[in-house]
């Protein structure tokens, strides 16, 4: 963990859920850290709470889906911090339905989120890892699109979409710049609830979450893990699930 000391990360999606763990977990180890979100109040509290135990901590609103708000986001950064080490795009929405209920604001809203969103934080850090000739891009995806469900297709699509994309950019790389995908499964969190429409399913997803999943402590222990790596290793993708999870 003396890899991660003293560097700094911007982290999308930061006021709740795993972004939120991300966020803590990188502080207590010496990071700092730059949070971005579009609610501000949730945000502004985590900075507080990151500050009281003896963390540093910046935010800034970000709407991913708006590339302005991710140059903002890696602008801060870097004026803050004089660099930019890491970017965690962890932003991201679900909106599961069948296909043929054609949801097509849903599937807007996860293309721009999930995938645009994903590509706006690489285009903002990018340039900055190219000027220091060193960087690593942390995208959290899903276990959805590894196990292909009803109900979850266009949610997976824009999943596989980045894990393409990853893999296309890692390729292209001279390995200068690391790429690394963490997909989680069931995480404790109101993530999965929020999915859905109906009263009965978000009751039936909660339950599953509150018996199954973990903690999003596990998916900000991956991001440590990964970036903690010597700059001549790139931990590609890793998958964390709960045990009892299909």
């Amino acid at each position: 963990m003396q890899n991660i000391k003293d560097k700094v990360v911007a982290v999308t999606g930061a006021s709740v859920g795993i972004g939120k763990a991300i966020a803590i977990k990188l502080a207590e180890h010496g990071v700092k850290v730059v949070l971005g979100a579009r609610n501000t109040e949730p945000l502004e509290k985590v900075v507080e709470k990151i500050k009281r135990n003896g963390g540093e901590a910046v935010c800034t609103k970000t709407d991913v889906r708006n590339t302005a708000d991710l140059v903002q986001l890696v602008n801060v950064t870097v004026t803050r911090y004089g660099k930019l080490d890491v970017i965690v795009n962890n932003a991201g929405v679900a909106r599961l339905s069948r296909i043929d209920e054609l949801d097509t604001d849903g599937w807007d809203n996860m293309i721009d989120s999930n995938i645009k969103g994903v590509l706006y934080g690489m285009a903002a850090a990018i340039p900055v890892f190219k000027k220091q000739q060193s960087g690593h891009i942390v995208n959290i995806i899903s276990t959805s699109g590894i196990n292909i469900v009803p109900m979850q297709g266009v949610y997976a699509g824009t999943k596989n979409a980045i894990r393409t994309i990853a893999e296309a950019f890692r390729q292209e790389s001279d390995g200068s710049i690391r790429i690394t995908g963490i997909s989680p499964g069931y995480i404790k969190t109101d993530f999965a609830a929020k999915s859905v429409k109906t009263a009965e399913m978000k009751t039936a997803i909660s339950k599953t979450v509150e018996e199954l999943a973990i903690s999003p402590e596990a998916i900000a222990d991956a991001v440590i893990y990964a970036i903690s790596q010597p700059k001549d290793v790139e931990v590609g993708d890793i998958v964390i699930r709960p045990a009892r999870q299909n």
